[in-house]
């Protein structure tokens, strides 16, 4: 993730320099670092800023959050230092001023403080002791156990169920996007599994430094590859998540929405391309034949209406069955309804081309017709 945060602490006063991009995916970790440091006491928290190279919508609406908490906890969050596309995009959603970016904050004691400590976002959990402390050495010691001792199996057993708690959380951090919590938690605690027995002890670092990438892993690629409705091409895939990154840096710049010819300029694409990917984006939750239809009766659904007004839609089966039937019938008397009914002549140019009378060309065609009805309606 593109995003790091460093606290740096000095009595009740805290400054959190964020630096890289704030968007809807990152701006979770700096809500929960913030609600860390309420729980601790905080209640002067600034958060700088300068290191900011992008803000979306979704970022704002958090800050304008943290701050209304704030204040009922009798506390202040203000933000200082914004500057570029970050200060521009606080300006144009006329919050600047709101969120304090104008006034004078001083944070230089934040560069010297002796209780300064970085937070990791992807393993902010182990930082704040979401993961047991003794689970590495748990480990360490099952990995020393022969494959086929059965304590090795009952030793994995109890490390995966202590950490379980850790996997659910990285699970609810996904807990907004739609998809159910349950379903969420098992491809997390999966990835636990995965993490249990992929880690080496011997080199020499933290389990949860190792398995919090592995567990979300896990869960991304179950929204990559499970949870649409129809399976889209992996080009689409990557694609739309290029599209929605290039939408949101498009909006700091163009201080506007993006139109499919600026997407496909930013990207270097067609703009087929950016419009079959805004197209394919229903296909994630596609809608169901049983909702209802709009304009119609309260019981009427979209299965109803689709082809109910298509007067040829009656005949397929009668056309299917037509070619199989045709093929039946004699040479002479497949040409006859040929010249008839594709080529449009009359009964007498008929009879000239196969070299018979008229009378025998109407006889032929009626007795032809005649058994194509027939077995048709049988």
């Amino acid at each position: 993730m593109d995003l790091t945060i460093t606290v740096a602490t000095r009595r009740d006063a805290s400054v959190l320099q964020v630096t890289g991009a704030l968007d809807y995916a990152s701006v979770p970790y700096l809500r929960q670092v913030v609600f860390e440091l309420f729980d601790a006491g905080d209640r002067d928290i600034v958060v700088e800023t300068s290191g900011l190279r992008l803000v979306d919508a979704a970022s704002i609406k958090v800050l304008l959050y943290l701050q209304h908490r704030a204040q009922q906890l009798d506390a202040t969050v203000r933000l200082t230092g914004a500057a570029g596309t970050a200060l521009t995009a606080l300006e144009i959603a006329g919050v600047a001023k709101q969120l304090g970016v104008f006034e004078e904050v001083d944070v230089g004691w934040a560069a010297t403080a002796p209780d300064r400590h970085d937070v990791d976002l992807e393993a902010l959990h182990l930082v704040q002791g979401h993961w047991p402390a003794d689970v590495t050495e748990l480990l360490a010691r099952l990995q020393q156990l022969r494959p086929d001792d059965p304590a090795r199996k009952r030793a994995r057993d109890d490390v995966i169920e202590l950490c379980l708690p850790a996997a659910r959380r990285l699970a609810r951090r996904y807990g907004a996007t739609g998809e159910p919590l349950n379903d969420l938690v098992q491809v997390a605690c999966l990835g636990l599994v995965k993490a249990v027995d992929g880690f080496d002890a011997s080199r020499g670092i933290e389990f949860g430094t190792y398995a919090t990438p592995t567990i979300i892993g896990e869960v991304k690629r179950y929204f990559r590859d499970r949870t649409w409705g129809i399976r889209l091409p992996r080009r689409l895939q990557e694609l739309r998540l290029a599209v929605n990154q290039a939408r949101d840096d498009l909006v700091q710049t163009l201080g506007r929405s993006p139109t499919v010819p600026d997407l496909a300029a930013h990207l270097d694409v067609d703009e087929e391309q950016v419009i079959e990917v805004i197209g394919a984006v229903h296909a994630y939750h596609p809608m169901s034949l049983d909702a209802p239809s709009i304009g119609a009766d309260d019981e009427a659904t979209l299965q109803d209406a689709i082809g109910s007004d298509e007067p040829e839609f009656v005949l397929v089966d009668y056309r299917e069955s037509l070619h199989v039937l045709l093929d039946r019938l004699p040479e002479r008397e497949q040409r006859i309804l040929t010249l008839r009914f594709y080529g449009n002549l009359t009964q007498a140019e008929i009879a000239d081309r196969v070299g018979l009378s008229q009378m025998h060309v109407s006889r032929l065609l009626r007795q032809s017709l005649n058994f194509l009805r027939r077995r048709l309606t049988e």
